[in-house]
């Protein structure tokens, strides 16, 4: 399988989140998207690690991936040792995506930010050809990081307006984690249904205004960026 752009993160529902409006655009553009949960979240307090896996096959229909997997790294347990680097690296190498986002390298919950790391290495030990795993060497051509949960100035915006009502549904597929069950006290989910949707609203809103559009989702890469033609490049100075 060769990918053309595949989204990493630590939980089912974390990529979602953070870029699913993104994947759901470019599958619409004709390319090959995928998804890869490092975990099953089976240490989350709400849900099974099989109604999970039904809500991830949901959204992922929503968002039109090609391709959705979990890598089984234990919930909890994301780190960047050498055990995992070399099945993500094997993954890496079976689907061979041009381009990888993954989450950003700082963040609330041990599992996004080791997931950052975990991610960004075997992207590299995937192109060693003495590496002890099957496949032929390859190296994604992009990494790409999503900042849209992070106090950091993005290095660009994709417009998902017209994507963003598609992207809820796929995060509200997600009903065990954000839709407390009868009689549940609501306290007892961090992120209720509520909270969520007024904070996803806010934060595409946020990232949407500062390229002129309604929503959008923020990226950042570490490399410049390449501009041929400085007259057409988007979104207004002044």
């Amino acid at each position: 399988m060769n990918l053309d752009l595949l989204a990493i993160a630590a939980h089912p529902d974390d990529v979602e989140l953070t870029c699913g409006g993104t994947l759901l655009k470019m599958a619409q553009r004709g390319y090959q998207t995928g998804i890869l949960d490092l975990t099953a979240g089976e240490m989350g307090t709400r849900g099974t690690v099989e109604i999970r896996a039904a809500e991830a096959a949901r959204a992922a229909k929503l968002l039109r991936v090609k391709w959705r997997g979990v890598l089984g790294v234990p919930d909890s347990d994301v780190t960047a040792s050498r055990q995992h680097k070399l099945r993500l690296a094997d993954k890496i190498r079976e689907l061979r995506p041009k381009t990888v986002i993954l989450p950003y390298w700082e963040a609330r919950h041990p599992d996004h930010y080791n997931a950052s790391t975990l991610g960004y290495e075997a992207c590299f030990l995937a192109g060693l050809k003495q590496l002890p795993i099957a496949g032929e060497p390859y190296r994604p051509f992009k990494i790409l990081y999503s900042t849209a949960f992070a106090d950091v100035r993005p290095t660009f915006v994709v417009d998902i307006s017209s994507q963003y009502e598609q992207r809820r549904k796929a995060i509200l597929s997600y009903q065990s984690q954000f839709r407390p069950r009868k009689n549940e006290n609501k306290a007892k989910v961090y992120l209720g249904l509520e909270q969520l949707e007024e904070e996803m609203n806010r934060l595409a809103r946020q990232a949407g205004h500062h390229i002129g559009v309604k929503y959008g989702e923020p990226f950042l890469m570490k490399e410049l960026a390449k501009v041929d033609d400085v007259v057409k490049m988007e979104v207004r100075s002044i």
